[in-house]
């Protein structure tokens, strides 16, 4: 195992609705089931111990973009809504948030019982994950959530987060099993944050090991920890903003969606009927379950598929956010049965933006997009934790578009 990402993010409080919370659940489920069926399980863990692309995750699904928040509430979500299914799917969501962290050696145990892995190493392995990061790694982070998501071949991740009071700032913390050769040298796959100077790092190379697992007191700069991990490091500020965004990437799910109809595209036929809106966030939707790991440098990008709880950068589209839990399970539910047609047409829809890439070239007009989508937030039943969305007193006709 290795620590295969860290994230630093600014501390955010507040409980998700319920009307929210039941949506990322089931949108949740339903690109976790396009993954296995596409992919596999270990594809998922690898994903799962990738930072970026799980701060991704948690914006699509309508998630404040940056927050420390997007941890707690994906790994609720998809804990309950995989663990119900955890025979069928093959994984296992164990942990979480405060006094259930401290749960996950009893479940560990109880799954290995069940799947025949060996609890005990398991157990061990969350132990020393949540005992490095909390004390081997001395960054002035408290660990507050340790989650550990298992198969049932073996494989696993740990998604874990700690906090920083003195300054609001979280850090997250990604760990893979994949090529795990010491939790005590150079075990991270990743971490999550802000480089604060000099640190105590007890799993640095240069660390005396003892065969007793022993770690020794060793001083050294957070870069000879990080250079082989993903660090993504997200701003305080609230609103979405050019430079958090791939403008290019961005301008072609909206060509795609606004500009080009289904219809002009053979390959997308099967999704005839699904409005623009709609195609936008699927198309958002369809990279997270297909893209490559270069393609989620800019979580912020994927806010624009269902915008965010707290209105940043617009209100979450409820009646969109349905029709694609709507058009995602339909696909897998398809797909499991051998008929790929629909869930080879969503794939479409990233490849053919993928594509379109090449010859783009977009213009800054983000602020007037973020303003179209939330003058028309009232049209897809936008909700906010403040209320609904309203109809503006007057349209300005800002033309969708970014090139």
């Amino acid at each position: 195992m290795k620590r295969s990402g860290s994230a630093d993010l600014p501390l955010h409080n507040g409980a998700v609705p319920n009307w929210l919370y039941e949506r990322m659940g089931k949108l949740g489920l339903a690109i976790t089931e396009a993954i296995l069926v596409e992919y596999g399980k270990e594809e998922f863990l690898r994903r799962m111990s990738d930072p970026f692309w799980f701060q991704s995750l948690g914006a699509v699904m309508g998630m404040d973009w940056h927050s420390s928040g997007i941890t707690t509430s994906v790994l609720g979500a998809l804990r309950r809504s995989i663990n119900p299914h955890s025979k069928e799917l093959g994984l296992y969501f164990c942990g979480g948030k405060g006094k259930f962290s401290r749960q996950t050696p009893e479940e560990l145990l109880a799954i290995a019982d069940k799947t025949g892995l060996n609890g005990h190493e398991l157990v061990r392995s969350s132990k020393l994950s949540a005992k490095v990061d909390n004390t081997a790694v001395q960054d002035g982070f408290q660990l507050y959530i340790h989650s550990f998501i298992l198969s049932d071949s073996g494989q696993w991740t740990v998604v874990q987060q700690g906090m920083r009071e003195v300054d609001a700032m979280a850090r997250r913390y990604h760990w893979h099993s994949a090529d795990l050769k010491s939790f005590v040298e150079e075990p991270h796959a990743g971490v999550h944050g802000a480089n604060q100077g000099l640190i105590l790092n007890l799993t640095a190379t240069d660390a005396n090991i003892t065969r007793e697992g022993i770690l020794q007191i060793a001083g050294e700069k957070p870069e000879t920890m990080m250079q082989e991990i993903q660090h993504l490091i997200m701003p305080s500020h609230h609103d979405v903003r050019s430079k958090d965004v791939d403008l290019k990437r961005l301008g072609t799910v909206l060509w795609l969606a606004h500009d080009k109809q289904p219809k002009d595209f053979e390959e997308l036929l099967l999704l005839e009927g699904v409005g623009p809106r709609t195609l936008q966030s699927l198309t958002l939707v369809s990279e997270v379950v297909h893209g490559t790991p270069s393609r989620f440098k800019d979580p912020a990008r994927f806010s624009f598929a269902h915008g965010g709880k707290d209105g940043h950068p617009f209100p979450v589209p409820t009646k969109t956010f349905d029709e694609v839990i709507h058009t995602m399970q339909k696909a897998v539910e398809r797909a499991k049965i051998g008929q790929t047609d629909k869930a080879q047409a969503l794939k479409k829809l990233h490849e053919i933006a993928a594509r379109a890439e090449k010859d783009f070239t977009p213009t800054d007009k983000l602020q007037e997009v973020i303003q179209k989508e939330i003058e028309d937030s009232w049209k897809y039943g936008g909700k906010t934790i403040f209320g609904d969305a309203k109809p503006p007193k007057r349209s300005k006709g800002v033309q969708l578009r970014l090139f």
